[in-house]
């Protein structure tokens, strides 16, 4: 029910993400979506792309600091307050939400979060009957 996300452990300097990108590029990993949170000394930068545990090897060739993080993708209807909805049956169950980033496919909204208890998680999207994207749903983006 998780899939598969990139995270990168930038230092914050120019070039460091175009170097994450261009491996990405010559490695023919196709970027799904991507987000960077910073602080001062260095950002994450999290990506849903095509490949990952490829793109992960790639990018550790290439002396990226990088890990692989199961999220869950939950798929909604593009409307307002349907993402406000999707967080509170969360939250109403006591799961915390450490980061989350959204991202529109078509006339679907697509939430991105990573839980801190993924089986209490999976109870929760299944009890509720949130849609949630598989690794194979994934591969019909690219």
């Amino acid at each position: 029910m998780t899939i598969k996300q990139l995270s990168i452990f930038l230092e914050n300097k120019s070039g460091t993400l175009a170097k994450v990108l261009d491996l990405l590029k010559q490695s023919q990993v196709q970027l799904i979506a991507i987000t960077i949170a910073d602080t001062a000394e260095y950002g994450i930068c999290r990506i849903i792309c095509s490949e990952p545990e490829r793109a992960c090897e790639e990018l550790k060739k290439g002396g990226v600091a990088v890990a692989i993080t199961d999220v869950f993708a939950i798929e909604l209807d593009n409307k307002p307050g349907s993402g406000a909805d999707a967080i509170k049956v969360f939250s109403n169950s006591g799961i915390s939400i450490p980061y989350l980033y959204s991202f529109l496919v078509g006339s679907k909204a697509i939430l991105v979060l990573r839980a801190d208890d993924n089986k209490q998680a999976v109870n929760v999207i299944t009890n509720n009957n949130l849609r949630c994207i598989s690794e194979s749903g994934l591969a019909s983006w690219v």
